[in-house]
């Protein structure tokens, strides 16, 4: 018997049991579709993160304070006070830095802001007129901190898009309004444009003020809670984090590296670190998500062994006329392919639409990988296999005479 009578009399077979077929391939269309849509949201969330962290700048350097070793425990990264706007001064006026363009030292700490009957829990940094270069923000409206501002401890802030909302509601104009931070009353004069973002990485939801206000009046503080640092270019950023580096070592009296009470990360370290971790999260949980396509192959297998008993007879006839192991087997399997074939193909749909559905409605980018869909496919073919193989065999092993007096 030919390939081609086969398929139509397997695919006959199936539309003539359509309830039965649907069912069957219930189980691969929701593993597939899980799959493919998970893996489509952790691909959107690392491209998300990856703009949101090269937003900030592509050449940018962040040296950060407390990774000194304290006895044999090692310091959290950010978590001490080892950092000094005089650190900061020196890395800009070295002659001998020729990779570094700007520095921009900043000390940042969540607090409570209020104006009128609103308030908000929010990012403050204390800046220099440095930052906005460093950091690649601009401005809606208004002026940033200058230099006399944070020579003098001017008391006034610039507002991320996110701060001006929650504070004075949508499209307001914050010009010349006051808000007050730890008891302390400060003026608008700027809002930055919109950068995007959430959590952590949401560049909207800031506040930035003078560094030495922030510092003294504030926080009373006397350390730097990190530096940003633009190199030249991207092409210079390992020369310039091992200038920046062995330059605070000799100011820090630090002849060990490993003994250095800061450390330096570049925006492709951060990239590469969320990448791992968002990578890890996606493939565990598509990991989960395979599961249904194991369900859904012993569902498949169940459907055609039940099919094998019904059709015992027919199967005892077809040997008895002279069919051969090979014909049988090779139409149970054809029947437990187009199974999983038809369930991969509505898999692979249900996921799209899922991932863009799922990515319109979190604000994130759209991203359906090609390899995704063909493994999918591809594991899809292997389940009807596999879990049509047994009652593909069995089939095949019926005697034709006991097969015929099958009741």
């Amino acid at each position: 018997m030919k390939l081609t009578e086969l398929f139509l009399e397997s695919l006959g077979t199936l539309v003539v049991n359509k309830m039965r077929t649907g069912l069957a391939t219930l189980g691969i269309i929701i593993g597939i579709g899980s799959v493919i849509a998970l893996i489509s949201l952790g691909q959107g969330t690392q491209q998300a993160i990856q703009s949101q962290i090269q937003s900030l700048g592509a050449n940018l350097l962040t040296v950060s304070p407390g990774s000194a070793r304290n006895g044999a425990v090692r310091g959290a990264s950010g978590g001490g006070t080892t950092l000094t706007r005089e650190d900061a001064t020196a890395i800009a006026k070295d002659p001998q830095m020729t990779t570094i363009k700007n520095v921009s030292p900043e000390f940042s700490r969540r607090t409570q802001i209020t104006t009128g009957g609103n308030n908000t829990n929010t990012q403050v940094i204390g800046v220099t007129p440095t930052y906005p270069e460093v950091h690649k923000i601009a401005l809606a409206s208004g002026s940033f901190i200058s230099q006399r501002d944070v020579d003098s401890m001017t008391k006034v802030a610039v507002l991320g898009p996110r701060v001006v909302t929650d504070l004075f509601g949508e499209g307001a104009n914050p010009i010349g309004q006051t808000i007050r931070m730890n008891g302390q009353t400060f003026t608008v004069i700027g809002e930055t444009v919109s950068k995007g973002g959430s959590g952590f990485l949401n560049q909207d939801d800031i506040v930035y003020a003078p560094l030495t206000t922030v510092q003294k009046v504030l926080f009373g503080a006397n350390y730097l809670t990190s530096i940003a640092i633009e190199a030249q270019d991207t092409q210079t950023m390992t020369q310039a984090q091992n200038e920046v580096g062995y330059f605070l070592l000799a100011r820090h009296h630090l002849a060990d590296p490993t003994l250095a009470d800061f450390s330096i990360l570049s925006q492709q370290d951060i990239i590469n670190t969320v990448s791992a971790t968002t990578g890890t999260f996606t493939a565990l949980l598509s990991g989960i998500a395979a599961i249904s396509l194991l369900v859904g192959g012993i569902g498949i297998m169940n459907i055609m062994l039940v099919t094998v008993t019904e059709r015992t007879r027919e199967i005892g006839l077809r040997k008895a006329l002279g069919a051969k192991k090979r014909t049988i087997i090779t139409q149970f399997l054809l029947e437990a392919s187009i199974l999983t074939g038809i369930g991969g193909i509505f898999g692979i749909g249900l996921g799209v639409l899922a991932s863009y559905g799922i990515s319109r409605i979190i604000s994130l980018p759209f991203a359906i990988s090609a390899p995704s869909i063909l493994l999918a496919f591809g594991v899809s073919g292997v389940i009807g296999i596999l879990f049509g193989w047994y009652p593909a065999k069995k089939a095949s092993d019926l005697e034709p005479i006991e097969a015929l007096r099958y009741e």
